[in-house]
Order: structure tokens, then C-alpha cells, then sequence
């Protein structure tokens, strides 16, 4: 926990500028891996059973559209 609170403090003496300049880096960071792990679980099946019962939903007219 402690390198989390360095980093904490670090983030809070940043100007405006670099505030909005790492905000953004981190937005970009944190979406491609969040688009690496759902890659992943794809390959690996974790989402199967989720998909197929979305799928079924469908068939069976429990969903609407958008």
C-alpha cells in the first residue's frame, strides 16, 4: 500500500497540465488492458456460458432492442 500512497501523493503535486496530460494517458492505459484481460478470457472460454445464455435470452424473446 505504500507505493500506492507515494503514488497518491505524487498525482496531487501535479499541475493542471500534467493532471489532465497522465488523466489521459490513464484512461488509454487502464481501457487497453481492460481490452487485453476481455481478450483473454475470450480465447480461454471464461465467456461461454455468459454468451450462450444471452443468445438463449434472445431466442426466447427476453430481450429488447436498443
Amino acid at each position: 500500500m505504500a507505493r500506492i500512497e507515494e503514488l497518491a501523493n505524487e498525482v496531487q503535486q501535479l499541475s493542471r497540465e500534467e493532471l489532465a496530460a497522465f488523466r489521459d494517458w490513464f484512461r488509454k492505459y487502464d481501457s487497453d488492458e481492460w481490452d487485453k484481460e476481455i481478450a483473454e478470457d475470450i480465447w480461454a472460454g471464461r465467456l461461454e456460458e455468459l454468451t450462450d445464455k444471452a443468445i438463449a435470452d434472445h431466442k426466447a424473446g427476453r430481450t429488447k432492442e436498443f
